[in-house]
């Protein structure tokens, strides 16, 4: 599906970030996980507290949303599955987390790129991709 205006790419952050909020919490309760339960619990806040900035971000320019329309911006490349989490091992799952914040890192950085007429929201994308090439770094390390 296209991401044809701001609305659609705030409303798709949105979405990636709910998924990746649901796959560490679900994550950190996995027994399997026991080792990264930690590091899932704070990147499950990490990622609450993005679902927050797009949520404000999206409201505060609210007006902007019939402007500028966006081509060439579909979901398909960034989009996710997370069934099964509550079962992986640990190393399935830390493999897991580690393409998810690939996928978000790689939306936020194109998508910073497709709405550089809105500033404000292109700066929004670029610090939320920043704190996801971050969390990548800290599951890398892992």
């Amino acid at each position: 599906m296209p991401l044809t205006n701001f609305g659609s790419i705030l409303n798709f952050a949105e979405d990636v970030e709910k998924l990746n909020h649901g796959f560490y919490e679900t994550a950190a309760l996995n027994p399997e996980c026991a080792d990264y339960k930690d590091t899932f619990t704070e990147l499950g806040a990490a990622t609450g507290k993005n679902i927050k900035i797009v949520q404000r971000s999206r409201r505060e320019n609210v007006t902007e949303m019939i402007l500028e329309p966006i081509k060439d911006f579909v979901r398909t490349p960034f989009m996710d599955e997370c069934d099964g989490v509550d079962t992986m091992s640990s190393t399935e799952s830390l493999e897991k987390a580690q393409r998810l914040e690939e996928k978000a890192f790689n939306y936020y950085t194109v998508a910073s790129g497709k709405i550089k007429a809105l500033p404000e929201v292109s700066r929004v994308c670029k610090a939320l991709a920043k704190k996801h090439k971050a969390h990548l770094a800290k599951l890398e390390e892992l």
